[in-house]
């Protein structure tokens, strides 16, 4: 599968310009490789999220493992996310950095309506783009 045609470069200077799976939003999005530790940045609004950059290596690998498609779930960091989504992996003590990848306290969720896309842009993963339950797998 082809890279998303999505605008920008992935860099502060030129964010890719996403939609949400759902494609009800848009927002930005980055890598930040001198932040500690390195970020993938979510610019929603005037919303700053952060997410460890090694998101998207280890949501692969977990995904390939997986070996099917999987609902993303996404959730804000005060809900429950659903048991079996890549969000409620995203905060999994069990995960490859032991706990939630999202950086910034209170907005440590949504990790399964931002990051998903940003997959998809890379080549990563095949993501669905229905009005809701949406899924995603690795190619």
């Amino acid at each position: 599968m082809a890279k998303s045609d999505v605008v920008g470069q992935c860099t502060k200077e030129k964010p890719w310009i996403l939609k949400t799976p759902s494609g009800s939003s848009e927002f930005q999005a980055y890598r930040d490789q001198t932040k500690e530790p390195p970020a993938l940045v979510v610019q929603v609004g005037k919303t700053e999220l952060r997410y460890h950059l090694r998101c998207l290596t280890d949501l692969q690998a977990m995904l390939k493992a997986h070996g099917d498609w999987m609902l993303l779930g996404s959730a804000d960091e005060q809900k429950p996310a659903a048991e079996g989504t890549v969000e409620a992996w995203a905060r999994a003590t069990s995960n490859p950095v032991g706990g939630w990848y999202g950086l910034k306290k209170e907005l440590r969720g949504r990790f399964g309506m931002y990051v998903p896309p940003v997959m998809k842009a890379l080549g990563l993963a095949e993501v669905e783009d229905k009005p809701k339950n949406n899924r995603m797998r690795a190619l």
